[in-house]
């Protein structure tokens, strides 16, 4: 009788990637069905938009390179990709925003690298990133909280460009209350001048607030689901609260508070689901750490003395680059190792 031993490991394996995307859909629902509340159907519309476009980006792609075109779809990666981007962006931006976006995130920041785990950068980040610098006024078109277009208006400014009746961009749209506050404070005035002007909430930005809290609820259940690790959220929303509060108890009439820098723009959406792709963050316990610390002190810089008022995605591709260094410098000591003696 022939007794095979197999290699190990012994253990199952886990940590199916399909499933983890689902996981990550999941997790995503109450923030998307926040967004929709505040900001209208124009969010279900890029939702749509960027995933049917990076679905048959990443089909033909994968026909392309000769690899297996339906296994891989089924990953769930590309749709994950397209969410986090169309997440991203403005409700009433026109059609072709997010179609650009997700091309640019599936073929050029993922497929071109290689496809799934050989990417370097966060390709939803990359697509945002792109789109912001080429097309800056069309990343700006947000409606005002609970004053979105109805469904057939947005539908026609989205995809027919044509404006409700009797109605001018102008009158739908306005800045986001972290745009707000730095051109405002950009012209000399103070945080205490500007607390009647409807930008502030009982936390953070007005409406992103509870954004923000449905965001840190899927979050929180996919650190319960352990589809990530606490190290990355956890060090970047301590590093940015961190510097928010240094910097409020210096000069409060300039700097927001903790509070405010934590609960508006991308700060939750950043924390548990952009930060922590599993391709393009750091690996290791600690470097999870200095990785999320450093994304959180560059979105604290960005927002107050860069040149954009939300610096997610830009924090984030900064650490991209720094995430082979970073683990390189902080692997852990192999078991059974002291120091470099055997």
């Amino acid at each position: 009788m022939t007794i095979s031993n197999y290699s190990s490991p012994h253990l199952p394996a886990t940590g199916d990637v399909a499933v983890m995307m689902r996981q990550v859909l999941l997790a995503l629902l109450p923030g998307i069905a926040g967004m929709t509340w505040y900001f209208g159907p124009g969010v279900i519309s890029n939702l749509l938009v960027a995933s049917v476009t990076a679905l048959i980006a990443e089909a033909g792609m994968l026909a392309l390179r000769g690899k297996p075109v339906a296994t891989t779809l089924y990953d769930g990666s590309a749709l994950v990709t397209a969410i986090l981007l169309a997440l991203a962006l403005p409700p009433l931006a026109p059609w072709w925003i997010p179609v650009i976006g997700s091309l640019f995130a599936i073929i050029i920041a993922k497929q071109l690298y290689g496809g799934l785990g050989f990417n370097p950068f966060n390709p939803a980040m990359v697509g945002y990133v792109v789109l912001l610098i080429s097309f800056p006024r069309e990343i700006t078109l947000w409606p005002a909280p609970h004053l979105s277009p109805g469904l057939l208006d947005t539908l026609a400014l989205v995809f027919l460009d044509t404006l409700p009746a009797g109605a001018g961009l102008d009158a739908i749209t306005m800045a986001t209350p972290m745009d707000t506050i730095k051109t405002r404070l950009g012209l000399e005035e103070t945080l205490g001048e500007l607390q009647t002007g409807g930008v502030f909430g009982l936390m953070g930005a007005r409406s992103w607030e509870w954004i923000n809290l449905w965001f840190l609820l899927g979050g929180l259940w996919l650190l319960q689901a352990r589809v990530i690790q606490w190290q990355i959220p956890a060090s970047m929303l301590g590093a940015l609260a961190g510097m928010a509060l240094v910097f409020h108890l210096l000069d409060p009439g300039s700097y927001t508070s903790p509070a405010f820098q934590l609960f508006s723009g991308a700060a939750m959406l950043g924390a548990f689901f952009i930060a922590t792709d599993p391709v393009s963050a750091s690996t290791t316990p600690l470097g999870r750490l200095v990785y999320g610390a450093g994304i959180g002190i560059f979105i604290w810089i960005i927002r107050n003395w860069g040149g954009y008022p939300e610096g997610v995605a830009f924090a984030v591709l900064l650490m991209n680059m720094a995430a082979p260094t970073i683990d390189h410098y902080t692997q852990p000591r192999v078991f059974g190792k002291n120091g470099g003696a055997s």
